[in-house]
Parts: C-alpha cells; structure tokens; sequence
C-alpha cells in the first residue's frame, strides 16, 4: 500500500481518534487566540536605511529641551472669510473652551499651548495699546522735564534777582539811604515771594526757598564788601581764597534754591524715566509671558473697525513686526497683507508623555485628547478642520475593525451560497464552515503564541484562508462524491442488487468510509503538492525588508498548512462519521458531483479541451500575445506607500442599511489630509538635510547657504504665502537672532567680511555666541557635544504634500549632494577631510519612498525566488512520481502567463504596487499553481488509465473543472467581498486577487489543456490521439483505480484530483 493510501486509511478508520487529536489541537492552538495584539502603526513598514538611520540619529540630537515627546494637531477654520474680528474673537473663546476641557488641557504643552492669526493678530493690538502707552509716557515724561526746568529756571532768575538788589542794598547802606534800602530789602523779599509762586513751590519748598535766599544775601553781601576793599578780591593774595570759599558757597546755594528745593520732583522724574526703559525694552524683547486669552479677547472686542484692520494687515504683511511668522499659519494662496481669507490654522501642541504618535501609531491619552479636540470643535458654530496623527491613526483603527466587520459576514455569506450551489447538502456547507473557522482558529491562534501581531494587512489573511479552505473541501467532497457515483453507475451497469451491507461484506470500496479512503489517497498528493507551492509563494516574501510583509507570508503559509491539515484529515474524518450514522439509519448521502454529468457548466468546461484539439496554435498566439501585453504593462505599474492608501473615504449610502454591528462609522481624515496638502505644511512631509564633518570650519556656511538656495528653486519645496520657502537651519537661525539681538547683530556681521549674508569668518566663534544668545533656536539646528565640539548640523526643508515621494527623494539628494564631499547625498558617508561636509538627505517623504522601492524589489525578488522555487519543487515532485520532469516548466507555464496579464490589468485601471498588492507576483503563482497541479496531476492519471489523449482531456476538464470552477468561484467570492472593505488597500488587494483567481483558473482549463497535449505529443508517454478511441462520456473515476474501460491500464494506488 502506497503512502497516501496509508495515510488516507489513518484517517477513515482512526477517524474518531483523528477528531479528538485534531480538536484538543484546536484548543490548545487556539488559547493564543487572545493573546493577538494588533498594529495600525505606518512605521512598522518603514525599513534599515541610511536615511531611517539619519532620521534617528537627527531626533537624538536636534531635540531642544521641552520638545521631547511633544506633538502638533492642526486646527483649521474654514469659511468665506475667516479674518473677521468676529471669527477672530470666536477662535479665541474656542480656545477657552479647549482648556477648561479637562481630559485636553491635561495634554497641553506648558506654555504657548496653542498658537493662531488670532492670537497673534491680539498679541498686535495689545502690543500696539503698549507701544502707544510707552509713547504717551515718554511725552508726558518729557513735558514733566520741561515743566521742572521752566520752575528750575524761574527760582534761578529769582535767586538772581535777589542777588543783584542784595548788592544794591548794600551800596544804599553805605551810603546812608536808609530809606532807599528799606525799599530795596522789601524788593527782595517780594522777588523771593513772586519766584516761589511762579514756581508753584508749596509752603515748604517756599520756605525753603527763603532761606536758601537769605543765605545768598549774606554770600553776596561778603562778597560786594570784598570788592569794595580790593580792586580784584579773586586775584589778590590775600582774599583770594576766601573771595573763592564765598563765590562756591554762592554756588552750592544756587544748586540747593533750584534743584534742592525740586530734588522730591527731580527724583521721581528720573525713576518714572528709568521705569518707561525698563517698560520699552521688554516691548523691543517680548516678554516670555503671553497675555492671557482673557486679555486677548478684550484687546480685539476693544478695537473699532479701523483699528482692527491695522493690527490684523499689520500681523499679515511680509515685513511686519513679527518678521511675516504669522504667514505661516495661512494656506499658500494667501495675499500678504489682505485681510480676506477662506482658512487659516491654528497649532495645538501636546505633550504625549512617551506615548508612540505620528506615522508610527498612537495611543493614550494624547490620542484620546484629539478624538476630543475633534468632537469639541464639531459642535462650535465656526467649521474647524483637525487634523493630527492620533486622528488618523484612530481612523485607521477603525477602519481595519469596521472593515473586518464587513468583509467577514460578507465572505462567510458567499461561501454558504457557493457551497450551496457546489454541494447542494446542508451537512457538507456545515462541515465546510466548520471547518473554516478551525482553520481561522489555528492561523490566528499561531498569530498570538508567535507575537505577531494584527495589522493592515492580516485583514486579507481570513479571506485569503476561507477562500483556499474553501477550494480544499470541494476538491475532497468532489472526489469522494465522484468516487461514490462511479461505483453507483459501475453497480447499475453490472445489474448489481446487492445492498449496502452486502457491499461492505464484499469489501467493495463505495461505502462512505472505503469511497473517502480512495478520494483522500487521489486527492491527496495533489493537495499536498497545492499545499507546498502555495506556502512557497508566500514564503518568498521572507525576502521582503518589509517586516508586516514578512509577517503576511509566514501567516499565511502557517494558515494554508492548517487547511490541508483541517480539510484533508478532521473534516473527512467528520464526515465519515456523520454520513456513515446517518446511511446507518436510511439516509441516502449519494451526491452528485459538481461539473459532472450533462448540463451548461459541463458543456463550458469542455471548451479547453476542444479548443486543444481544433485550434491548439490559436490558443497559444493569443496566450502569448496577451502575455506580451502584460510584460509591458507590468513596466509600467506604480508603487506606492502613502497615508491615503491606508485612510478610509466617507462610507457609502448603502453602508446606512447595514446592521448595527456592521454599519462602519464615520470617515473624514482622507478628506481632510488632501486639504491640508494642498493648502498647509505638514510636520510629517518635512525633508532634512543632515550635514556632518568640520561644520565649524570657516567655509562651511557658505556651502549651507548654497544648498538652500538651490533647495528654494525646486518644485517639490514648500512655498509660504509670502513666496519664500520655508527653509531652516544654521543660516535662518543666525538671521532671526541677529533681528533680535543688538550684540549678536554685530558678530554676525563682522564675521561676513564680504557683506553677502554669509558669515566667513570665526564661524566656530559666532556659534558659541549663537548658543549664548539663543540656545534652543540654535540646538534644533547644530549639535554641540558635551566637550563643546561642533559635530553636526542639519536643514528642516518644508515639501509640498501633493509632490510624489520620488520627486521630492531625487530633488533633496541633488541638495545633499551639493554639500556632500563625495557628491552623493544619499549615503551616509563620513568621509569628509579638514574643511569638508558629508551630508545626507533623509525625512519622512525620503523614507516613504524607500518603501516604495522595497515593495517593488519584493515584487520583483518575490517572482524570481517563487518561479524558481515552484519550478525545482513541481520538476522533482513529477520526476519522483514517474512523470517526465518537463511536466514540472508546462504546469508552471500557465501560471507565469497569469502573472503578466494580472500586472497589465493593473496598469490597465491604474492599480499601483502597494503594501497588499506588492506581493500579488508571488501569490499569483503560489495560488494559481494549484489549478494547474490538479488539471496536469488528474490528465496524467486518466491518460495512463484511459490511454486516449481527448478522452483523458475530457474526463479531465469535466470532473477536475468542475472542482476547480467551485473553488475558483467560491475564493474569488471571498477576496470579492474584499471590495466591500472601508480600506482602500484592502479594496484593491481584494480586486486584483480575484482577478488573479480568473485569470489562473481561466490559464487552467483553456491554456493548460493545450499546452499538456503538445507536452504529451513531444515528451510524454505513448498514447493514442485518435478520436476512434476516445470516449464522449467517460465516467470520472476519481481515483483511477476503478477500470471502466477495457483499455484501462491504472494502478489502483495512484489517484489525484
């Protein structure tokens, strides 16, 4: 007894002790079941690069304290025109509304957690009320000087006055006018009285006043006595001195009648002035504080209309205060300078505390905060666009559960009503869906005890395995239905009526248990065979760097095993025990099998066979035109790794009906990220630049500087609304400390000795100024290690979000490689000697796009490793078997001839390589090499039973076609339901795969035939082709073992399908 027939008898006769291994099997397998994590991260598919290595090694370094960890979410406000103050103040209040949310604000960053026009617009208004406070200060300050010179002036013209009539007095005195002198004293005093009213003096200044004048008197009076009795008292020895101690004590008198009686005034004037300094140089500097929302709102509800639209051009123009930053929060065909616009953005950044976010997943409460952030902004009167990474990695969440949701009901539904078309058997379809789910159970049950986890991609894996278990079970019901009907019509035609038991005693082989003995040993080893080159199609995609690809192939190869061990061992054995009971007790279990006997399907599959013997070479031209075709469209198709492909469109109307549990939610983040492309930068399109080596040297800015200008010149660079390009790095850096920093000002321009803009000189110098003067500026774009050493610098270039990843990759290498010492820009070289740079291009577009080239080197390694490989196993699987090994090349031919016409469809309808579809090459031959290995495995049995070309070809067509048209049927059903799915990859994977299915069971039964009669003509044994000897109606023996021809020369140990 051969081993399949061994095997097979394991199996019926120990079929009770099979279900019970199988099914603690089942239990113990499945327990991993729940241990599945799953993934919607986008960074998982990213792979070991020299950019991805950059990428890490630039958020190392470049970090400026306080961003670790940090997120932005983009709130935009649409509308005709959302520059109104009224929009303005309504976003403010809006923002009010965000803080005092608790599970929001408990994400926010400390300071400036939320920055937009309209704070910056308010931000204006306050700082021009302050500006023009410090204005009306400083002229109030200076008329209160002006006053207290004028008072300071009278007091001294008083001081002077009195003086002189002193002198007058005296000269009265001497000469003995009593009278006179007595009028001039009274002078004096009315002077002193009219100076200190003059001078507003209040009492006490006024008494002071007095007698700061009556010591005057007395000065001027030693004094006018000195120069009676000298002709020159200052330069007589004798009273020179003491003329000069009266002359600066009449000094210090004069400064303390003027000054000294003003000193309370004076002093308060030179404090109210030191503090209008203090006040204005904190204007010049900007405060760290920001007003608070509060006081931003007055500031703009406080303007009238004039007043609003200066702050707000003001805050919008190119050459504003605020350096044109507010333009970066408007769309890109924004007008510098209007005051009308349809949107406008605002930043909302969070603190994500560790948490993963951005194109590599997200959870927790930072994700939570923006799902909140959207609902809260959904209920405001102003429309809000958010957008941020937890919003679209909650989209793609739940776009893979509500895909699911769909597809799986959608799937099991159509192969109940393909089963049912098939088996026409209410107890084969349960068994069927029986046995599906254990299937399911064991793949998914691995999934958990190997730690891989559910992504994307693993969505297609259940419909790939329905639709594969699928095709198991019809080929093993159908050859075990066949075998029972041919023993039926064998038993008819001898006049046998002997009954059932009379049959078992005689040992004859169509009982339940003896026909599934004889159908598992035929169909055995060609399901084996299935099994092999299918797991080795998707093993090949081992060779992928894309590791959810790696983890698809292993999955899957995992879940096929599971179905030839489910359906080729616990599902007969089930039926055997079921049918057996039931025949026991009345029940007849004879079934037809399908495609068998007369009728329409019948009569379609004999097309291959006709066509093989009437026009053979046409059937090649056109296979090998179409074939052509493919290989040219195949050069033709895309790749593709974006964001898009994984975001979800608005559901369909028909979704409404659904029932709740598979009625998908809502979808907008497509929507809203094409909106954002073409309108606003996004934090996840930046390109960099990573430039390393003797960045200190003194040359070294120049080449930056070069680098950006050839950078703002290409297409794929975003442009700001004020045209220039939204470049960083050292230079801009230096620039905008320069604007802020009178002392750094000075150093960047003594250190550009050629007045370019480009410092050129004591770089390494002006870098540590730099740090003093700016650190955290300065730290996001150079490296300083601990030893104070310049290491490393980088530019952060803004690119357009609808640019292809290609473009943008070859545009920032071109950059790179003009800094680069070797001229590359896309390695990571650190070769660079004294004076040079090595630099390196890399970001999330750059990363992205390398992707893309991944999947197209898995399409194309794939292929080769798959072809190859199924070649050498089919080749030595035939020659082992006693069959010619040129069997193995016209099997597989069919086969490759599928995979050019499913890559021409798919740059027919413009379906590029993606994540799914990347690996349709080697799933292509890996599932269409199974209908091949049926048609080639059942020919060669009928052509040795029957010995005639086209009636082996008959036979072969009606009974393995009909198999192969269910289980085509029923799998391209189940990756159709595909179509369904809320997934836009999953909806293209599902297309094309079905396609695939078409096309391979199409190359089976109208190509295969032909190519196997030429194989037979030329290679194979020596059989007749004469249409005398063929049969029209030959009997599908299934397991070739059953002669019912008088020619028949099989073995009775050889079957296949």
């Amino acid at each position: 007894m051969s081993v399949p027939n061994r095997l097979a008898d394991v199996v019926t006769r120990h079929s009770r002790v099979v279900i019970l291994a199988l099914l603690l099997t089942t239990a113990l397998v499945g327990a991993g079941v729940s241990m599945v994590d799953d993934e919607s991260s986008l960074e998982q598919f990213e792979t070991d690069s020299p950019e991805a290595e950059a990428l890490e090694d630039i958020d190392e370094r470049f970090a400026a304290e306080g961003d670790e960890n940090t997120t932005s979410v983009q709130l935009i406000a649409r509308g005709d025109d959302v520059l109104t103050q009224e929009s303005l103040v309504s976003s403010l209040e809006f923002q009010e509304e965000i803080h005092a949310n608790e599970s929001i604000n408990a994400t926010l960053v400390e300071n400036d957690s939320i920055t937009g026009v309209e704070n910056l617009v308010a931000i204006t208004a306050i700082t021009n009320e302050q500006v023009a406070e410090i204005e009306a200060q400083s002229a109030e300050l200076e008329q209160r000087e002006a006053d207290l010179e004028t008072r300071r002036g009278t007091l001294e013209d008083g001081l002077n006055e009195t003086v002189e009539l002193e002198r007058q007095y005296q000269a009265e005195l001497a000469a003995g006018d009593e009278a006179a002198a007595a009028d001039t004293e009274a002078d004096i005093e009315a002077t002193l009285t009219q100076a200190a009213e003059e001078a507003e003096l209040d009492d006490e200044q006024t008494a002071e006043y007095t007698e700061f004048g009556d010591q005057a008197r007395e000065i001027e009076a030693d004094r006018w006595a000195l120069e009676q009795q000298y002709d020159d008292p200052a330069t007589n020895p004798e009273v020179a001195d003491d003329y000069e101690a009266l002359t600066e004590s009449l000094e210090d008198v004069y400064a303390g009648a003027t000054f000294g009686v003003l000193e309370d005034e004076y002093d308060q004037l030179e404090a109210d002035s030191e503090q209008l300094q203090e006040d204005q140089q904190a204007l010049e500097e900007g405060g760290d504080e920001r007003p608070s929302l509060e006081a931003q709102i007055e500031a703009l509800e406080d303007l009238d209309e004039e007043e609003f639209e200066d702050a707000l051009t003001q805050t919008l123009s190119e050459d504003g205060d605020g350096s044109g930053a507010a333009l970066g929060f408007m769309p890109t065909s924004y007008e510098p300078g209007t005051t009308e616009a349809d949107a406008r953005m605002t930043l909302v950044s969070q603190q994500t505390g560790g948490e993963m976010m951005g194109m590599e997943g997200g959870s927790g409460p930072a994700l939570d905060a923006q799902l909140d952030l959207r609902e809260l902004a959904n209920q405001n009167e102003q429309e809000y666009l958010v957008f941020g990474f937890g919003i679209i990695n909650d989209e793609i969440d739940r776009s893979m559960g509500d895909s699911l949701a769909i597809v799986g009901p959608l799937a099991l539904l159509f192969v109940v009503i393909a089963l049912s078309v098939a088996y026409r058997d209410p107890l084969d379809i349960a068994l069927g869906v029986v046995g599906i789910l254990a299937v399911l159970v064991w793949t998914f049950g691995f999934m958990g005890w190997a730690g891989i986890a559910f992504n994307q991609m693993m969505i297609a894996v259940p419909v790939l395995l329905i639709g594969l278990s699928i095709d198991y079970a019809i080929h093993v019901f159908m050859r075990h239905r066949e075998q029972r009907e041919t023993q039926r019509i064998s038993d008819e035609r001898a006049g046998s009526d002997a009954t059932r038991e009379q049959r078992e005693t005689d040992g004859v082989d169509s009982t339940v248990r003896g026909s599934m003995t004889i159908a598992l040993a035929g169909v055995g080893v060609a399901l084996i065979w299935v099994t092999a080159t299918t797991a080795i199609g998707f093993l090949a995609n081992l060779v992928s760097p894309i590791g959810p690809i790696r983890e698809f192939g292993i999955v899957s190869s995992v879940g096929i095993i599971a179905a030839l061990i489910i359906f080729g061992a616990l599902i007969p054995a089930l039926k055997v025990e079921i049918d057996s009971a039931l025949e026991a007790r009345g029940w007849n279990r004879h079934k037809r099998a399908f495609g068998t006997g007369e009728g329409r399907f019948t009569s379609a599959l004999t097309l291959g066979s006709t066509a093989a013997r009437k026009i053979p070479l046409v059937i090649l031209v056109v296979a090998l035109l179409l074939t052509a075709g493919g290989v040219y469209g195949a050069s033709e198709v895309d790749t593709s790794f974006d964001e898009e492909d994984f975001l979800a469109e608005s559901p369909p109307a028909w979704t409404e009906n659904l029932p709740a549990g598979m009625a998908p939610g809502e979808y907008q983040a497509k929507a809203d990220l094409e909106f954002v492309n073409e309108n606003f930068q996004r934090d996840d399109t930046q390109a960099q630049i990573l430039i390393e080596g003797d960045i200190a040297d003194d040359g070294s800015l120049q080449q930056v500087a070069d680098a950006q200008d050839e950078a703002a010149a290409t297409d794929s660079v975003y442009t700001l609304a004020n045209g220039e390009a939204d470049i960083r790095g050292p230079l801009s850096v230096m620039e905008e400390t320069a604007a802020q920093n009178e002392s750094f000002n000075e150093s960047f321009h003594a250190a550009d000795t050629d007045d370019d803009g480009v410092p050129d000189q004591n770089v390494d110098a002006l870098y540590d100024e730099l740090f003093e003067a700016n650190e955290d500026a300065a730290s996001s774009v150079l490296y300083r290690t601990d030893d104070g050493e310049y290491e490393s610098a980088r530019l952060i270039i803004a690119t357009r979000g609808d640019v292809g990843f290609g473009q943008t990759t070859d545009d920032m290498r071109a950059i790179a490689g003009t800094i680069d010492a070797s001229g590359t820009g896309d390695q990571r070289n650190l070769d660079a000697g004294p004076g040079e740079l090595n630099a390196i291009a890399t970001g999330d577009p750059l990363v992205n796009y390398i992707v893309e080239q991944d999947l197209l080197d898995t399409v194309l390694q794939s292929l080769l490793i798959t072809l190859v490989a199924v070649f050498g196993f089919l080749t030595a699987a035939y020659w082992l078997t006693g069959n010619s090994a040129t069997l193995g090349a016209v099997t597989l031919l069919p086969v490759a001839f599928s995979v050019s016409w499913i890559l021409g469809t798919m740059h027919l309808i413009g379906m590029p390589f993606n994540v799914l579809t990347g690996m349709i090459t080697s799933l292509t031959i890996g599932l269409g090499v199974a209908y091949s290995i049926h048609i080639s495995a059942r020919y060669t049995l009928e052509l040795e039973r029957q010995g005639n070309v086209w009636s082996a070809m008959q036979t072969t067509v009606t009974g393995t076609g009909g198999a192969l048209l269910g289980s085509a049927a029923t799998t391209v059903g189940g990756f159709g339901t595909l179509a369904f799915a809320i997934l836009p990859v999953l909806r293209q994977f599902g297309i094309i795969t079905g396609l695939t299915i078409t096309y391979a069971f199409l190359a089976s039964v109208v190509v295969l035939p032909t190519l196997l009669v030429f194989w037979t003509r030329y290679f194979g044994p020596d059989v007749s082709f004469a249409m005398s000897g063929a049969t029209t109606q030959t009997p599908t023996a299934s397991d070739g073992g059953t002669e019912t021809e008088p020619n028949a020369t099989g073995d009775d140990s050889r079957g296949d399908e």
